[in-house]
Parts: C-alpha cells; structure tokens; sequence
C-alpha cells in the first residue's frame, strides 16, 4: 500500500482554486503541528533521524498532490503519519536493514514521555535542540530545523534563507550525516549546558523571524509563514518548558513585533516605528505579549531575551512616539549589555542615547562600531545619517545614506532611503 492510501480521504473539494487553497492551508497547519512528532515518533521507531526526517518531508510532498485531487483525509495528521511511516519502511526495506523493534512498533505504542521538568514532554523539544546542536553551523541549524521541526519544503527553506534549492539540499544533507555521524542526541539537554544550549534555540527561533523580514529584492511585507512559524515555535518551547524564564521572553518579544506587522508595512511600503499608526497594532499579541513577559518576570531569572521584549513593551505602551520612555529604555539597553554586547545591540543603544543625551553622544558610539557594522550593515550607515542630520552635516549624512543604499537589496527600504537622499 503506497503512503497516500493511508486513509480514505473525504469526498474531494470541488475543483478549483478554492478547494485547493483550502487543502493547502490545512496541510501547512497539520505540518506545523504534526511533522515535528512525526519526525521524533519516527526516529525512535527506526533509530534514524535521517530516514524519519526523509520519510515525513516525502510524505507532505505526497499530501500536497492527493488532498488537492482527492479531498483531505478524515484525519489528516493520522494521515500524514501512516504515509510518513510506509514511506521510511520502503526505505528500511530497499537498504536491508529492516529492525525487529520497526516490525513491532512498540516505540509507537508507549505512553507519553516525562519532561525535563517533570511534566509530558513535548516530542518535538528533543527534535528541536537536535537540529540547534552547537557542533552544527549556524547556516544548517537553521535549515534542519525549518525542514525536521517546521515541515518546510527545501524550496520554500531557499527561499526563506536567499538560497538555491541546490545549495540548501546539500547542507540539509551535511547536517543529517553530522548528526549521525556524531552521534548528536535528539533530546533536551540537562545540567549545566542546559541554559546554554537553551539560548542557542531561542537564538534560531529569532533567526528564523527575523529571516522573515527584508527579503532581497522584495517590498515591506514580510514573509508571514514564515514569521508564524517562527511564533509558533516560540511558543511550544514556552509551553513546554514553563521554568524557562528567557523562553517566554522571547515568545514576548516575537509578540510584539508580529503585533506591529500590519501598521510596519503598509502597501509594500517600510513604515518606521516612529511613524505607524498605532490603531493598526494587533490587541491581541500586545495582551499576550505583556503576559509571557509577567510570566518570565515571576520566574526571577533575568535573561537577554526579557530584556529585548521589556524593551520592545516601552515601546508598545506608549500612546504615540513622542510619548516613548527613552529613558527607560536606555536603561533597559544598559541592563542588556551585561548580556549582549553585540554590535547591533549596542548600534540600538545608541538610537536610545541620543533621545537622551543627543545626538552628538550618540554619534561617538556609533563610529566606535565602524570596524565590525560599516562594511556589511546598512542600518549602521543609516543610524549614523540621521544623528549627522540632526547635528547638521548635511553632506556627511548624504554620504552615509548613499552608502547605506548600496548595502540593501530589500526595495521597501531602498524607496526610504531614496527618499531621505532627494530631500
């Protein structure tokens, strides 16, 4: 029996762009719920990550085609894991290495695991500090875990990465044979690397959002697939680690940008912060925004990810720009760099300092982040155009923009700064 005869699908979708666009939207939220499990279920069936990742990216490439021309499954995710599992046992098979505890599937049949912290764990944790692993490069943690944790096709990963398929097949495949080859665990790490390997999740999962957004060649609007998937994710890890204070403060943060996605972009057009109509921001995320932050808040363990989003609330509590507490956010900003003393945190300080303390200060601590930001970041070039502006180096701020346009693709943000080039 092939994969996609794991179940009787319903009477199909009438035809059209209508049944089809409701049978995809349906796959890519089964994926997102179910292919991570299935993945994790899979691995320890057949004690191989690679034949379970391979087995469940086939089987959604199979639902694609029959729940457009068949209709969608009376249980998609059952459906989904029986066409994944025929597809890694056709695998096993052709490679003759075929386990007797595959053929019993009693991995399968036992009852929920225990978490780290005492609760049901949540199988796809495992699977995703797998893919975060630190013997992986930045590049293919991010890859393995759009592809094994959020279903994502390898097309859609080059896309979402500025990748060729090519390339991003290749590096999918480097990681699953590191991880093999390595011996990497698929599971949640305890003890004293625990806070560690913790931040380095959180970190792909920022990634992973922020990937989202300034697409090369491409207008204001954000990949929101992508961006949800990355508050999603966000948000298992929050939930299934509830002691984790720095989880729920990232899935804060994330909540308070996705909240101003609607008023960032308008049109195609980059809508500063500064200039958004705030009626455009979504009440919802603000309200949860604000309570995974008091949640993070009553755990008493401080982190850079509650700081970014306490940051990024002095901003949403505001009634309008003018009313911003710059002071309080340099501080938070100074509270921050006892964490992270990146070259963008300490660029964002500085937009922070000059409310405070004008733009001359400011200006000092932006040039002394020339040697890391000047050749690659065109936000630095822009920060530095607005405090010349404002100190009236009309023609050192010109340069600074045109040099800041030659270093983005994204066009949303080229119209910007055409903008401020012709006045």
């Amino acid at each position: 029996m092939s994969g996609t005869d794991a179940a009787a699908p319903r009477d199909p979708e009438p035809p059209g762009s209508a049944g089809v666009a409701a049978s995809d939207r349906l796959l890519a939220s089964v994926v997102r719920e179910e292919s991570a499990r299935i993945t994790a279920a899979l691995t320890v069936s057949f004690g191989s990550f690679d034949v379970a990742e391979e087995a469940v990216a086939q089987a959604v490439e199979e639902a694609l085609t029959a729940w457009r021309t068949r209709g969608i499954p009376p249980k998609p995710g059952a459906w989904l894991m029986q066409a994944a599992r025929h597809n890694a046992l056709d695998r096993v098979r052709r490679e003759r290495v075929l386990r007797d505890r595959v053929l019993t599937d009693s991995a399968l049949r036992r009852g929920p695991a225990t978490g780290a912290e005492g609760g049901p764990a949540d199988e796809r944790l495992p699977l995703l500090f797998g893919c975060c692993h630190p013997a992986l490069a930045p590049d293919a943690q991010l890859a393995l875990t759009l592809r094994a944790v959020c279903g994502l096709t390898t097309a859609q990963i080059a896309r979402a990465t500025f990748s060729t398929e090519t390339a991003t097949g290749q590096r999918i495949s480097r990681a699953k044979r590191k991880i093999a080859e390595s011996g990497i665990p698929l599971r949640v790490p305890e003890g004293p690397d625990a806070a560690a390997r913790l931040d380095l999740v959180l970190t792909i999962v920022s990634v992973m959002y922020n990937e989202a957004h300034f697409v090369a060649g491409a207008d204001a609007d954000a990949d929101r697939d992508l961006a949800d998937d990355a508050l999603w994710l966000a948000c298992v890890v929050a939930d299934a680690l509830p002691r984790a204070a720095e989880a729920h403060g990232l899935h804060a943060l994330l909540q308070f940008h996705r909240a101003r996605e609607s008023a960032r972009s308008v049109d195609g057009e980059l809508v500063l912060l500064a200039d958004q109509d705030r009626a455009r921001w979504d009440p919802a995320l603000l309200a949860g925004a604000h309570t995974a932050l008091e949640r993070a808040a009553r755990l008493r363990r401080p982190g850079r990810w509650q700081l970014h989003a306490a940051i990024a609330a002095c901003h949403a509590d505001a009634a309008d720009a003018a009313s911003t507490d710059w002071l309080q956010v340099l501080t938070l900003y100074d509270m921050l760099l006892a964490y992270d003393r990146s070259p963008v945190v300490r660029l964002n300080r500085a937009v922070a300092l000059a409310r405070v303390e004008g733009p001359a200060v400011a200006l000092a601590e932006v040039d002394e982040l020339e040697q890391p930001l000047a050749s690659r970041s065109h936000l630095w070039h822009a920060v530095r155009a607005s405090l010349l502006r404002d100190l009236g180096r009309d023609d050192e701020a010109l340069a600074a923009d045109l040099r800041a346009l030659e270093l983005t693709a994204n066009e949303a943000e080229r119209r910007l700064l055409n903008g401020r080039v012709a006045r």
